[in-house]
């Protein structure tokens, strides 16, 4: 079996091996792809790998070796599965591998935001706190998380862990969820999308990317979120509308915004939320622990090895 992986470079720069794949065919490894070489150096492919590479119907008919794509990755948007099925073609992808460590980026964010963590160690390095005449000082708001309530849109595996985590913060949670109130833990309580703007002090997204979910936070679900209140975003980078978001953090209605996603990535540095202070933006690693990759490479393998064996698993067409 042929096996090329087109953009290999985001989930394994070097500390991880390849050897596993190596020893289920003949494997090519490429770091990137550019658009225009994606046929060149699929065609005579058995099976490719991807990340973010855009595998659409008219690639696809220029392959006709093809019969299997691993998407390395949860979101499997940037392949045309009903395409890839018509021809035979199984897309699999790489679910759950890195719910731990998203949910502690959440917190990352949302400690940074409270606590200004990096604020003040800047600072103290700078020498402010030496010359400072207290012992002690802070020129923003420390927010304490006890008694909060955090909102949660979508409560899938991650959406759970959040809700785990911030009830050891002693917070009060509440999630926009298609499941039912008997199906969620104890100390999570269900609600309308309407209800987490009005209570939420903290919201944060964990809902897939549909055309109903695209700029679901737009200025109109902004002005319904209360004063100071703060968005969370590790999700998708286009469910909020940038512009509204820089426009209320402008405003200070938004206190912050915590973001591993954007609408573009790379972003245009010129994105109106890079001048906004009050908006982190980290750019899209919350999923790139070393543990987290390790397992995506493992269910990788185990995807590639059940698909040679006949028994295909974490089939998405």
């Amino acid at each position: 079996m042929k096996i090329v992986e087109l953009d290999g470079y985001a989930a394994n720069p070097g500390d991880l091996s390849w050897e596993p794949l190596k020893q289920l065919g003949e494997l090519t490894l490429y770091d990137r792809t550019p658009p225009e070489l994606v046929v060149e150096r699929a065609k005579e492919a058995d099976a490719i790998l991807i990340n973010k590479i855009s595998i659409d119907e008219k690639i696809l008919a220029q392959l006709p070796r093809l019969r299997y794509i691993g998407v390395l990755a949860t979101g499997y948007n940037a392949v045309d599965v009903e395409a890839a099925a018509r021809r035979g073609i199984v897309v699999t992808n790489i679910p759950a591998y890195s719910t731990d460590s998203v949910a502690q980026m959440v917190f990352a964010h949302i400690l940074n935001i409270t606590n200004r963590t990096a604020h003040y160690a800047r600072q103290a390095r700078e020498g402010r706190w030496s010359s400072n005449p207290d012992f002690c000082y802070w020129d923003t708001p420390l927010i304490e998380l006890s008694g909060k309530t955090l909102g949660i849109v979508g409560f899938g595996n991650i959406g759970k862990s959040v809700a785990a985590i911030a009830r050891q913060f002693g917070m009060d949670v509440f999630a926009y969820t298609s499941k039912n109130s008997t199906d969620l833990p104890e100390g999570v309580q269900k609600t309308t999308l309407e209800g987490l703007f009005a209570t939420s002090d903290i919201l944060s997204l964990h809902c897939p990317l549909t055309p109903q979910t695209k700029h679901l936070i737009n200025a109109e679900a902004l002005a319904k979120m209360k004063q100071g209140s703060i968005l969370i975003n590790t999700g998708r980078g286009p469910l909020v509308d940038e512009q509204a978001v820089a426009d209320a953090l402008a405003s200070g209605h938004l206190l912050a915004y915590g973001a591993d996603v954007m609408a573009d990535e790379p972003p245009k540095a010129d994105n109106p939320l890079f001048q906004q202070p009050n908006a982190f933006i980290t750019p899209h690693i919350a999923w790139a622990t070393f543990e987290a990759r390790q397992r995506l490479m493992d269910i990788c393998v185990a995807n590639l090895r059940a698909f040679i064996e006949g028994k295909p698993q974490n089939v998405v067409n």
